[in-house]
């Protein structure tokens, strides 16, 4: 994982609030460097690793509802570059055609097997190919469609500075997202508004305290909040 020079950067992401967050990663440019060691390395393992469920995962799906067995979409990651992210289908199809594209809780759109993989976050085993293309990291800010990065604030922005994560301190914090939001009467309005710039908080956070050690604490802690969860 390579950090570009400033003035290599996209224009969008050159501003002095961003500034202040790349100076500190350029300093960790060695650790950067080995935690996409580390990201190839363990995306390849686990994978093969976890084959067998990926297959029974992906019966389950088609068993249980019609359409494809993954979910596509494009989000965006790092440098603001667009990409697919893959996940297991966990709702109906084309749900996103009928309907805000943050999940709510009871969102009548899960299918069973889907309610079971998202509480386990097995979902999100795909996305192990995204990590070993590169687009995403073990760790990181979690990829947001297009229409919510347009909200970005300068700030906001520093977080595309590294590649999109499976997981953080954002996620840990905010892993009952769904509930938040069961009661809005506008999803998208209320995670645009609150949820979004309350998780920023911790994901900014997270860049100005960055480290290899601190990416393979927060992979511990998700584990954890993954198995306590009820």
């Amino acid at each position: 994982m390579i950090l570009k020079k400033w003035e290599k950067l996209p224009y969008h992401l050159k501003n002095d609030s961003v500034k202040k967050y790349y100076d500190i990663l350029y300093k960790k440019r060695f650790s950067l460097f080995a935690k996409r060691i580390f990201d190839i390395v363990a995306a390849i393992l686990t994978f093969i690793c976890l084959s067998p469920v990926f297959i029974i995962i992906s019966i389950a799906i088609k068993i249980d509802s019609k359409g494809s067995v993954m979910f596509r979409q494009e989000r965006v990651t790092q440098y603001g570059k667009l990409f697919r992210i893959y996940k297991f289908r966990t709702m109906v199809n084309d749900a996103d055609k009928i309907g805000t594209q943050v999940t709510t809780n009871n969102d009548t759109r899960i299918t069973k097997i889907g309610k079971v993989l998202r509480k386990l976050r097995l979902d999100e085993i795909p996305q192990l190919l995204n990590i070993i293309s590169g687009d995403m990291s073990f760790v990181g800010t979690r990829p947001e469609v297009v229409k919510y990065v347009t909200s970005y604030t300068d700030e906001m922005m520093a977080t595309l500075l590294l590649p999109a994560g499976v997981t953080s301190e954002a996620s840990i914090k905010y892993k009952d997202e769904e509930r938040l939001l069961s009661n809005a009467k506008n999803a998208d309005e209320v995670y645009v508004n609150n949820v979004l710039h309350e998780k920023m908080r911790y994901n900014l956070k997270s860049l100005e305290n960055y480290s290899f050690f601190n990416d393979l604490k927060t992979m511990f802690k998700t584990v954890f909040a993954v198995l306590k969860r009820d």
